[in-house]
């Protein structure tokens, strides 16, 4: 669940350095937060000028994260919460398929993204296209598709999902076969918590939508991953436990099925927040993008985390608060999504938020 922080609009850019000092003393050095405290004062006043709202994705920076948000927390739960405020604008520090969701649940909002270079290799792995192909190879067959996607994709299928509800949606279904895309891990790790058995495309015949079928199987995937983390192995995990051999460690759903095996809890980045905060462990250490470990850390004094991630998301990392502010300042950046497709994928949405 996403939570509203702290509103810093009205407080100076000393002020801000002073509550940036509190959280982040020992992870961003005193120079990086005078400067970075100055920028965040800069955006506040900005947002207030412009009437609009700031979301900060988990895996944004920690000043970033810690300072200009009006909300931070996971993708969709940011859309949905944007969607209900009167603000005229919404920034998304995130990267552009988040920005996109932001637009099909808002239309009417002008919807902002601080970099224009804030992809998703996971996003990239499929086009719409290439679930026409799939839905023509497979007729009759649901697709779900992961909230990880571009809106064309999301207007070609049935019903979305998130990490947190992948295993509810395709319940939900009631299918004999259903269609997952595009995350290969994610779709494992649900197979195998659904008792579905699943086949992927071959990858040099991925294009042609071209799979070995001469076994059973209910459930389809595809060899879409995130670059983040697919970099995490059960050689790090067993590195980890031999010299801390009292470490809980949480892997996200988009590792492969083999780390999140031998992890003591998947979930979403909601979740793994939540079990951090609720669970009483000796030390933690988080699988996941690192920017997100360090800001779990901040908020969590009391607690013990390791500090062995080194794996950032490049295009994560393209949103400063620099480009906050001259996002806000020259009203760059917009994303727009096509009507008619915007209208297909709010359906899809849609469909997965009765789910819940």
């Amino acid at each position: 669940m996403s939570n509203p922080i702290l509103n810093r609009t009205n407080m100076s850019a000393e002020e801000i350095y002073e509550d940036l000092k509190t959280k982040l003393y020992d992870i961003v050095p005193d120079v990086e937060l005078r400067i970075k405290a100055e920028v965040a004062h800069e955006v506040n006043q900005l947002k207030v000028e412009r009437n609009a709202v700031i979301l900060g994705h988990n895996y944004m920076e920690p000043t970033l994260y810690n300072s200009i948000p009006d909300f931070v927390g996971d993708s969709l739960q940011l859309s949905r919460l944007a969607a209900q405020t009167n603000k005229d604008v919404i920034v998304f520090c995130g990267v552009e398929f988040m920005a996109e969701t932001a637009k099909i649940l808002s239309p009417e909002k002008t919807v902002l993204i601080p970099s224009d270079k804030a992809g998703c290799s996971l996003a990239a792995s499929i086009t719409a296209e290439d679930v026409r192909q799939l839905k023509a190879r497979f007729p009759g067959v649901p697709v779900v598709t992961y909230v990880n996607t571009y809106a064309d994709v999301k207007a070609e299928c049935d019903i979305c999902c998130t990490s947190g509800n992948a295993v509810a949606v395709v319940e939900s279904l009631d299918a004999d076969t259903v269609i997952f895309i595009p995350d290969e891990y994610l779709a494992r790790n649900v197979a195998q918590e659904t008792g579905k058995h699943i086949i992927l495309p071959t990858a040099v015949s991925q294009s042609k939508i071209e799979f070995s079928t001469d076994v059973d199987y209910q459930m389809v995937g595809w060899n879409g991953r995130c670059e983040v983390h697919e970099q995490f192995t059960v050689r790090d995990i067993e590195n980890v436990r031999a010299q801390f051999p009292d470490v809980a460690i949480l892997a996200h759903p988009e590792c492969s099925p083999e780390v999140v095996a031998v992890s003591d809890f998947a979930g979403s980045t909601s979740a793994m927040i939540n079990y951090v905060r609720e669970t009483d462990a000796p030390r933690y250490l988080i699988l996941t993008e690192c920017a997100m470990g360090e800001n779990i850390a901040a908020e969590n004094r009391d607690k013990e985390m390791l500090g062995l991630c080194s794996v950032r998301c490049p295009h994560m990392n393209q949103i400063t608060l620099e480009d906050t502010r001259d996002a806000l300042k020259f009203m760059q950046y917009e994303v727009n999504v096509p009507e008619h497709i915007r209208v297909r994928a709010l359906k899809s949405v849609e469909r997965m938020l009765t789910i819940g």
